[in-house]
């Protein structure tokens, strides 16, 4: 992380389009049927237990096997393909984007995405933290853990198989962790977020400002 990052520069794009563009891809192969048009508002799927269902945005059908594909987020459709519809797509295809807006916790995370030195999954596994790392967490939280390049942080598990990883990154605090004990990680997806010591008060200034500059939005 660098002395010269213009927090002002970051906060300004997130100001000046305060979104996440989310692509929806199909599911598997199949004949797509699109259940929104361009500018429909959807919503993702809620209750306690999520048993209510998002928006529906598209059905695909496989060998007579209808399957209706529902939103996970909240948002307006800024794109579709609707060349697509009623035609047979391969696995993967990009049939459209939901513009989701960003709550202030999100643009805190984006930003915090940005500025700390993420710590990514070397491989698509399950994750845990090191027993004496864990243990250290539980005492006084995440924020008072220091580490070093070298060290052995994380446990990976693959196969039934658990191995060392060992952080390779610049020193200093465990300020963001992005994955859940035990819960499949995709390769190259952030583990965690580590900020030098002497940055955390930069870290907080971005946190107060943000807090200050979306006051109209409830932080949740």
């Amino acid at each position: 992380m660098s002395k010269d990052i213009d927090f002002n520069e970051i906060i300004a794009k997130y100001k000046s389009d305060p979104f996440d563009y989310i692509d929806v891809c199909a599911v598997h192969t199949g004949r797509v049927q699109f259940k929104v048009v361009l500018g429909d508002e959807v919503v993702a799927q809620s209750g306690e237990w999520n048993q209510i269902p998002g928006s529906p945005l598209y059905e695909i059908n496989r060998e007579r096997n209808p399957k209706l594909i529902a939103a996970r987020t909240n948002g307006t459709i800024s794109e579709i393909r609707d060349e697509l519809d009623g035609q047979f797509v391969e696995a993967g295809e990009k049939l459209l984007t939901i513009r989701h807006p960003l709550k202030k916790k999100e643009i805190i995370e984006g930003i915090l995405r940005e500025v700390l030195v993420l710590f990514s999954a070397p491989e698509s596994a399950k994750y845990f933290f090191a027993m004496d790392i864990q243990s250290r967490i539980d005492k006084k939280g995440a924020r008072s853990v220091s580490i070093e390049q070298g060290d052995e942080i994380i446990t990976m598990s693959l196969m039934k198989r658990d191995t060392p990883v060992y952080y390779n990154g610049e020193g200093g605090v465990i300020h963001s962790v992005y994955f859940k004990p035990g819960v499949s990680v995709p390769q190259g997806e952030p583990l965690i977020g580590v900020c030098p010591t002497e940055k955390l008060p930069l870290i907080q200034k971005i946190i107060t400002k943000v807090k200050a500059d979306w006051d109209s939005e409830s932080l949740s």
